[in-house]
């Protein structure tokens, strides 16, 4: 069985962002249940529902820890549940979060060398001492056991995979061309199983499009958690709330002829689920209209605290 829990189900920022004021940030700050706050994306997951597995370390880490009962400390004067850390991706609200673990508690992380060299290029990671917080490298392509920091098999494993995208906004370099520097593993998706399972849950909280190999790999997943940062690609244009497109933030839209719904129609998947949704996305809103087709499409929006397990 995999036990998941959404810990976040926002875009950078978080809902209601900080600086915005927006209707629907607005809204949510009131306290209007239909316009429901959100932490920055983050999912938990676990075998055994006792040790589990982070996916990104949101900047909104340690209030997700306070908020779920199970990721609390229950043994002796220190310890935790969390036995490890998988990043997809360099951008500050998939990373930044690690600051929050910097208190000589044993973990692992799990990323791709590309992400190791970004957190080694920034001294403020090495409050994560090297002599307790274990790494391991995520190679592409490569199924690999979700070990603990003392070697225990969860009974997870897990796959990365390239997706397209872009490198963190804050390593642009306007001068390296149009794809500002991007390259292999600044983007990843996750696939996690069970050993003796048919079982799949992928991880796609960020997506620039979709080209075969992911549509592939997406075809008869069990669970699908999927970037749903925009509505539509000049969102946040449109609504003078930004100058970038979804396309040059490295996201694909929700909507649209070539947005993600469209894309995943046609394939057999057990659960759709959007996940780092944007401030802007009406979505975000329970009784959008945009909501309601999503749901018609067979899509749920993930929100903070969402459960559910596979069998």
């Amino acid at each position: 069985m995999i036990h998941v829990l959404v810990l976040g189900a926002g875009a950078g920022g978080g809902f209601p962002q900080w600086n915005s004021n927006s209707e629907a940030c607005r809204r949510a700050r009131a306290g209007d249940p239909a316009a429901r706050p959100a932490t920055q994306a983050s999912i938990a997951v676990s075998r055994d529902g006792e040790s589990w597995f982070v996916i990104n370390a949101s900047p909104d880490l340690r209030e997700q820890i306070n908020r779920e009962a199970k990721l609390h400390p229950n043994h002796g004067l220190r310890s935790s549940p969390i036995t490890g850390m998988l990043l997809t991706n360099s951008d500050v609200d998939a990373v930044a979060g690690l600051l929050h673990l910097r208190e000589r508690t044993p973990f692992v992380v799990f990323a791709h060398e590309r992400v190791f060299s970004v957190l080694d290029a920034n001294p403020i990671f090495r409050v994560l001492a090297p002599d307790v917080v274990r790494r391991q490298d995520l190679r592409l392509d490569e199924p690999m056991p979700l070990l603990s920091h003392d070697g225990i098999d969860s009974g997870l494993r897990v796959t990365a995979f390239a997706v397209p995208g872009k490198v963190a906004l804050y390593m642009e370099d306007a001068q390296a061309g149009p794809d500002f520097g991007t390259r292999v593993g600044d983007t990843l998706g996750l696939q996690i199983s069970e050993e003796g399972s048919d079982q799949r849950l992928l991880y796609v909280g960020n997506c620039a499009a979709m080209d075969d190999a992911l549509h592939d790999r997406c075809r008869g997943a069990s669970a699908l958690f999927f970037d749903g940062t925009l509505w539509r690609d000049d969102e946040m244009v449109q609504r003078n709330e930004g100058v970038k497109t979804g396309q040059r933030m490295g996201h694909m839209s929700m909507s649209g002829p070539e947005g993600s719904m469209a894309s995943l129609r046609e394939l057999a998947i057990g659960r759709r689920i959007f996940i780092h949704i944007n401030n802007t996305n009406p979505a975000l809103l329970s009784d959008s209209d945009e909501r309601r087709a999503l749901e018609a499409e067979g899509w749920q929006v993930a929100f903070d605290g969402m459960a559910f397990s596979m069998e």
